[in-house]
């Protein structure tokens, strides 16, 4: 037996972190169980620690002594299988942690910006020093800045993190990058250049346009080390230059580009700045990295114009080569579809009133040399699959390509069937997702760029099916915790992307978005079996949760009657400002966003409760878990006396239904009741779904589950609006913002590229394939049905690779499934047979 797929806290041998003792994890190859491990850890040569032999099936555990500031280990680990037999060695898997003590920050923060230039957008700052070095040893640069950096040593760039050092409450946490860089460094003299931009730090901002989120500056620092000791720092040595090709950079905007200004000149003096390295963190997390490319097509629009196709809606940024004279210009503006006529368009994204620049450009303008050009993005990042090109340059041996800009992360989820367009639906689903985990996982890359609470609470199962996004929903959880406000709120964007006002703080205590910090944690934790996730975050959700108590308490002036006779409205919410189940088709987003919801916001007090108490529960905190177990029955029976009547829901609203079932807040026959309801209210609508933002990822998997899996599957299958098909046979390679987002007409409106309404193809997973592990423990239940031929998902899970597949041969499914070694999964066929499997493939 062996172990392969070793990770230190979750990544792939992370090189600058600064967890002492980090979480160690692996799976199992050949043979059926894991009955013993061993882990062997080695530092410069020697062994720092050594587990001895462990009899247990667990894949994971914590380095067993504390790491040292910038110490390197590596570690191997082998396995026993059921029978005692020894396995061999696996390879080695890589931590090394950066710096960890404050004072062993010896550079300095330097700015290249001399004066305060009062022009919005500026150039980018070149800066270059040299250094002479005796022996070659081992190299490593940690690096960070105010803005964006690219570094390069001798002509060699430096890491292939674009877009570093990512995005952060930077005021409040700023991480540093730590580089190997022995192969770029050599004896003698070596050259280093920095090129920095402005970036999330300083760049026009999400739907309001909001700059200088963080400050007006841009700094660079910089620490290159040799065998533990400072070679090259940044400080007032440096020299600068605002004269190289960059001569505007923007996250949002674009970037301005000046090829005759090849080489930068008239260097000069930098300033050194005094803001500390108090909020220096490792990231902890994985890069952001350029990953696919697409080549563009070049299409001529009905009324004319010169347009590019990349064939797929992305987040990224472009690369071009044309032959040009010196002075010729090219525009290139970024959209994501054409317009009912066919021409290019940018309005489906666009607030030009509210926004403090007249709206979001995602252009590049370039002013050519003489001869071949060749450009790619440094400093930006845009949403499109189009571009529309305003130039007199001849064309014809210009070259365009699209590159797809997204936190490095693994596909663990495929998905097929005998439906093209629900195949193509995943394939959307998994775009979104790559295109919205830039660092955060945003709502849209072209709008607001938005890291939403709400859309995470969503998404969160499903996304962990679909890539490998933990070290980013991680990262962002820290993000949350250090902008929830001290009365409890959970700020609805971490980290800001706007000037927060009174009305975002207010609408910071909207339940589902707040909710968030309670249910996504308590999602990575069921399937990753990590505790530290609901430690790291166990405070924030007890200050959410007090909000909640708090705001229970909290009565209108002049309640109604009905109002005054509640037993149990104490734990009642009765007041404040929710969005609600925002997008409910028919229903305005005005409308929903109102006081008071009571219904909603009552159900997540209960449900929030009863998460929160098993929590507790799990971190051992028994006094803790019985409280909010108390205030979690209090308020579901809260719920029931506002929202049932003798045990019946009435609505037209498919949500009211799915939220109450989903959430148990109905007893077993009352549920039966509400699934039988539910179901014909979808029936009465056509097998069209009308539930809103809230309730969306929980409809079909609630009638799959109450046996109503013949309208669930024509739900899936809806291809006209409200229905995930409709946006497919549009032509979408995205999954949009609203059903609607191109109506009948081919009128454009909202975002293309949201991930939130993708979480169905989480029961693509769960239910249609049946594959669950919660905990530990892999369940296989799939739900097959005729109107598929055949369906099959795989799942590169935490314990391994889960495989379920079904096919109909002679109108009976034929179930095909693969269990990793060191697992075993219970199986419920849909006749009520259950059969225990252990590691293998079967075919029943």
């Amino acid at each position: 037996m062996k172990a392969v797929n070793l990770r230190t806290e979750h990544l792939v041998d992370p090189i600058g972190i600064d967890i002492r003792t980090p979480y160690l994890s692996w799976n199992c190859e050949e043979g059926k169980k894991q009955t013993a491990y061993e882990i062997e850890a080695v530092s410069d040569g020697k062994v720092v620690w050594n587990s001895g032999k462990k009899e247990s099936d667990e894949m994971h555990t914590t380095f067993g002594k504390e790491a040292e500031s910038r110490q390197n280990i590596s570690w191997k680990v082998r396995l026993w299988d059921e029978n005692g037999k020894e396995g061999e060695w696996s390879k080695e898997g890589v931590f090394e942690l950066g710096i960890l003590e404050k004072n062993q920050f010896v550079a300095k923060w330097i700015n290249p910006e001399l004066v305060c230039d009062p022009k919005v957008h500026k150039p980018a700052s070149c800066l270059k020093t040299s250094f002479f070095l005796e022996k070659a040893g081992r190299a490593r640069l940690y690096i960070t800045c105010h803005g964006l950096y690219e570094a390069s040593i001798n002509g060699k760039r430096v890491g292939n993190f674009v877009l570093a050092p990512g995005t952060y409450t930077y005021d409040k946490k700023l991480a540093y990058q730590t580089y190997d860089v022995s192969g770029l460094v050599h004896e003698g003299e070596n050259e280093v250049q920095v090129i920095l931009g402005d970036g999330w730090y300083r760049s026009c901002s999400g739907v309001d346009g909001d700059r200088n989120l963080y400050g007006e500056d841009i700094a660079l620092y910089f620490q290159l080390e040799v065998d533990g000791k400072p070679v090259c720092i940044s400080d007032e040595s440096w020299k600068a230059s605002q004269s190289g090709p960059i001569r505007e950079n923007d996250m949002q905007q674009g970037e301005v580009i000046d090829a005759t200004m090849e080489e930068p000149d008239d260097y000069h003096e930098v300033k050194v700045e005094d803001f500390g390295v108090e909020n220096f963190v490792c990231s902890n997390c994985v890069p952001i990295v350029e990953c696919e490319h697409f080549e563009g097509k070049i299409i001529k629009t009905p009324n004319g114009e010169i347009v590019i196709d990349y064939g797929q809606n992305l987040a990224g940024y472009i690369e071009f080569t044309v032959n040009a004279h010196a002075g010729d210009k090219i525009v290139l503006t970024h959209g994501e579809t054409l317009d009912e006529n066919g021409n290019f368009t940018t309005e489906n994204f666009q607030d030009r009133k509210r926004h403090k620049e007249g709206g979001t450009k995602q252009q590049v303008v370039y002013t050519c040399k003489e001869g071949e050009n060749h450009y790619k993005s440094k400093f930006t990042i845009w949403g499109f699959r189009y571009a529309l090109v305003e130039t007199e340059i001849n064309l014809s041996d210009a070259k365009f390509t699209s590159i797809a800009v997204y936190s490095k992360m693994e596909q663990l989820g495929t998905f097929t069937c005998s439906n093209e367009d629900v195949n193509q639906l995943v394939k959307n689903s998994i775009w979104s997702q790559k295109s919205n985990f830039c660092d955060a996982p945003t709502d849209c890359p072209t709008r607001e760029r938005a890291a939403w609470t709400g859309d995470m609470g969503v998404f969160a199962d499903t996304g962990i099916y679909l890539e490998d996004c933990y070290p980013v929903i991680r990262k962002w959880l820290d993000e949350c915790r250090i902008n929830q406000y001290e009365d409890g709120k959970v700020a609805n964007i971490a980290p800001k992307n706007n000037n927060p006002s009174f009305f975002s703080k207010l609408l910071a205590g909207s339940v589902g978005w707040g909710d968030a910090c309670i249910i996504v944690p308590y999602v990575l934790y069921k399937r990753y079996q990590d505790k530290r996730i609901l430690e790291e975050n166990y405070e924030m959700m007890q200050k959410w949760y007090h909000f909640l108590e708090e705001r229970a308490k909290q009565k209108p002036k002049n309640p109604m009657k009905l109002l005054k006779r509640n037993p149990y409205r104490r734990y009642t919410i009765e007041t404040g400002i929710d969005y609600g189940e925002w997008c409910e088709p028919d229903v305005e987003s005005t409308n929903a966003m109102r006081t008071p919801q009571g219904k909603v916001a009552t159900a997540y007090f209960a449900k929030s409760g009863e998460m929160l108490s098993e929590i507790a529960s799990i971190l051992g905190k028994e006094e803790d878990a019985s409280a909010y177990r108390k205030t979690a029955q209090m308020a579901k029976k809260a719920f029931r006396h506002i929202a049932l009547k003798d045990g019946k829901i009435s609505s037209d609203r498919q949500a009211e239904y799915v939220r109450a079932i989903s959430f148990n807040l109905l007893t077993e026959e009352e549920k039966k009741q509400a699934a039988e309801e539910l179901n014909a209210l979808v029936v009465k609508n056509d097998y069209h779904l009308n539930t809103g933002f809230l309730s969306t990822p929980s409809l079909c998997p609630v009638l799959a589950q109450y046996g109503y899996i013949e309208t669930a599957y024509r739900l899936l299958l809806q291809d006209t609006k409200p229905g995930w098909l409709y946006a497919v046979k549009k032509g979408a390679t995205t999954i949009w913002e609203t059903w609607d987002g191109i109506n009948e007409k081919g009128e454009v409106k909202e975002s293309l590229n949201h991930y939130s309404y993708g979480a169905v193809t989480g029961w693509l997973f769960s239910g249609v394939c049946g594959i669950s592990l919660n905990e530990g423990k892999i369940s296989i239940t799939p739900q097959p049905n005729p109107q598929l031929g055949y369906a099959k998902a795989s799942y590169q899970s935490p314990v391994g690779r889960i495989v379920s597949g079904w096919k109909y041969e002679n109108d009976k499914p034929i179930y095909e499934i693969e269990i990793p070694s060191n697992t075993e999964a219970e199986v419920t066929l849909p006749d009520g047979r259950k059969r225990i499997l252990t590691a293998g493939s079967y075919k029943l």
